[in-house]
Formats: structure tokens, sequence, C-alpha cells
């Protein structure tokens, strides 16, 4: 019996110590964590981790793989922070909320995971669906499906009639009153029990709207629509169990009032004055965005009949100031992270935000970083992922050409590889 015990172990050891590596031969290597752009870089790659680093194109040992990306540019697997990755942009996307069912979402949204997978998104922030996206993100931790690696909001926190009211437009006895399970509050009793819902649900961090909304059928898109107290109790309580926040906000009062709570992040930011700015610069706020889905939704808006007739005018009067706000937010030193608001346009486009990132004069090399070593950090995940160093999970894609001199090459992810495996290789 002894033998037979010292056999498996020495087994063991000796699968531990024999275990594959792989080595990618890298061309140009951004790291993600600062502007230092290296060439002729091999990373070593075991298991599901990176164990080196090195100067040169090491040579391969007899049981070692190797991955030729000498002539492409590696870098880590981008993050974007804002997706909805259960649904996507539609002319009939009002009907669907009435005529799918929770299965139909679900399967749908497998097929989405994918897409923001191999277009080089190896992790995402989703911001909020009907609760599936919880269910997804399990499934692809537990290797059932083929996907990034998801935080999720699980269903986002609104007001009665505010943007995320999953009742808005429907009809009257369809509406009823729904409640903070549901994602809707009324007061600080509310907020609370809301936020408390979402981590039972098993949610990574807290979304809420804070303003009116674009594609919710409502008039307003930018007033304010929680009161200060309520958006201080969502993110004391947020903190309590220790979510950071999100807050999508197009006008610049209720921005106001999520940044003096504490909020992590202002998604879209579109009507963003100078006092809200420099708030941001003082609290320490992120600014994410989501250019893309502005300019998107102004685009459909001209579509006849695409949109509802209460969202094409909204659709077309903030998607055209979007770009434009953030262009003076990042010229006034706001701290700028990296998210699409994928879903209000076709998932696996994601990389089209970096082009108009630099369009609104901000280098190439700083609009790379921000879906890297800054993205991680804001979820609490710098230490394992957004940059290429050891000991880091080796999430990493390539592009075909230097992206700090011809940006566009993002739009074309010619590598995937998550944990160690590769799910893309043209």
């Amino acid at each position: 019996m002894k033998k037979i015990i010292l056999f498996l172990i020495l087994l063991n050891v000796a699968s531990f110590t024999f275990a594959q590596r792989t080595l990618i031969h890298s061309g140009t290597l951004i790291n993600g964590k600062d502007k230092n752009i290296q060439t002729q870089v091999t990373v070593v790659v075991e298991g599901n981790k990176i164990i080196s680093v090195d100067k040169g194109f090491t040579k391969a040992g007899k049981d070692d793989k190797v991955i030729d990306l000498s002539k492409k540019t590696v870098m880590p697997g981008l993050i974007d922070m804002h997706v909805h990755i259960e649904s996507e942009t539609s002319k009939d996307s009002q009907v669907k909320k009435y005529t799918q069912n929770e299965a139909d979402v679900a399967f749908q949204s497998t097929l989405y995971a994918r897409k923001n997978l191999m277009a080089g998104f190896t992790t995402v922030r989703d911001c909020g669906g009907t609760g599936v996206n919880i269910s997804l993100r399990n499934a692809i931790n537990a290797g059932t499906i083929v996907g990034p690696r998801i935080f999720t909001a699980g269903k986002g926190i609104a007001t009665t009639g505010g943007h995320g009211d999953p009742t808005n437009g429907s009809r009257r006895d369809l509406m009823g009153d729904p409640g903070p399970k549901e994602g809707v509050i009324n007061g600080s009793e509310d907020a609370y029990k809301a936020v408390r819902q979402r981590y039972k649900d098993g949610a990574d961090f807290i979304k809420i709207t804070a303003t009116g909304g674009v594609l919710s059928v409502a008039k307003d898109g930018s007033g304010p629509q929680f009161t200060q107290e309520e958006v201080n109790a969502i993110v004391a309580a947020s903190q309590d169990y220790g979510l950071h926040t999100a807050a999508h906000a197009h006008g610049a009062e209720g921005m106001k009032r999520a940044v003096l709570a504490g909020i992590t992040t202002i998604e879209h930011g579109t009507l963003m004055s100078d006092e809200v700015m420099d708030l941001m610069k003082e609290k320490g706020t992120y600014h994410v965005p989501t250019i893309i889905a502005g300019r998107s939704a102004a685009e459909y808006a001209k579509i006849p009949g695409y949109y509802h007739p209460l969202v094409a005018p909204k659709a077309i009067e903030i998607g055209s100031k979007i770009q434009e706000n953030f262009a003076r937010a990042y010229q006034r030193g706001v701290k700028m992270a990296f998210g699409t608001d994928a879903g209000v346009y076709p998932h696996g486009e994601n990389a089209r935000e970096f082009g108009y990132m630099v369009e609104g004069g901000m280098p190439a090399i700083e609009a790379l970083l921000c879906a890297m070593q800054t993205n991680a950090t804001i979820l609490g995940v710098g230490d394992k992922i957004g940059s290429v160093e050891v000991g880091k999970l080796a999430d990493l894609v390539a592009v075909n050409e230097d992206p700090t001199k011809n940006i566009r090459t993002m739009e074309k992810v010619t590598f995937v590889m998550k944990e160690g495996v590769v799910y893309k290789h043209e």
C-alpha cells in the first residue's frame, strides 16, 4: 500500500514538473499597464497563467508549444465595462419583451457572449438585464458555454417610471407596481432592499439609472430620477456588501447627485457640466463614455419606425453630443474607463469605440490602457487581469498592426486566448 501511495505522489510531482508550456512569440507587445511598447517578446504560459515575459524569442524545449505571433501586436485581453449581454438592438425590441421567454433570452445571450469574446473582449461588465445574465456568467465560469468573463449587475435599479422600469410602455393592465425585487425603488428603505436583493441574486456590482434614458419609452432622456437620499442609500448599501456602483446618466443634475453619493463610474455622461467634471476629479469618479452607443442610436433613429416615437428624438439629440462631451471631459482631466453599451449596437463591434476615443483627442495608447489595467482596477481584479505580467491569468489577444499607429486594426482581432485556452487564431 505504501508503495502505491509513493508511486501516486511521484506521478503527481512528475505531472506538475513536466506541464506543457506555451511560448507566444510576440512581434510587438503592449503590456497593458503603461505606455511602454516592446518588440520581440516571448510570453510564456503554463496552465492558465503567465509564468514569464522574456525579451527576444525564447527557444522552445521539446515539450513546449510555440504560437507564432511574431508579425502581430500582442496585448492583454480587452475589458468592456458596459455591455448588455442578453439582448441586441432590433426594430422589434419592444415586442420581444412580451414574446420571448426567459429561455429564449438565455439561448440568444450565449451567441452574444461568444461574439464579445471573439472580438477580443475576454472580460465584460454587464450593466443590467433580466437576471439571466447571472446564470450566463455562471455557465461560462463552469465551462458549460464559451464566452468572456462576466461581471454583472443582474437587474439594474430604477425609480417608478424611470429609465429601467421594466414596465415602461406597457398596457395599463400589464404595468402593475414593480418594486425592489424587480429593481424599482421609491425611497431609501426600498433602495436598501433592492441592493440586498441584487446581492442575494448574485450580482457583482450595482447599476442604477440616475437620469432618464434614450431607449426607454418615456419623454425625458436627461432629468434626474433619484433623490439625493435615494442614491446615497444605494451607494451606502452597496459599500456594505462590497459592491462597486455604476450610474447611467445623461443629465448633469443626476450625475452630480450620483458623484456626491460616491458612485464608482458614470456611464454615458452626455450632458456633463464643468461642475460635474470637477466634482468627478475631486471624488476620483470614472467616466465610461460609450460613444459608439450614442452614435449608433442616432443613426438607427433616422430609419423610419426603427424606434418608438418617444425614443427617436432623444436618440438624435443625445447621440450627436456624446463624443463632443467625451472630448471636453478628457481635456479637463476626468478619469476615463472603456465601455461601449454593446447591445445598443451589434455585439462584436465593441472595438469601434477605440477609434471614436482617438477622434475625440485621446492618444491611442491611452484609449487602449483604459480597456486594460484601468478597467481591471475598477473591477477589483487588477492583480489577476488587465496586463501582461508574471502571475496574471493568460488573457491575451493580438491584431495584425500596431494599434498606436492604426487604431482601426483593433476592429479585427486575429488571436484570442482566455486563461491559457486559445479560442481564435487566424
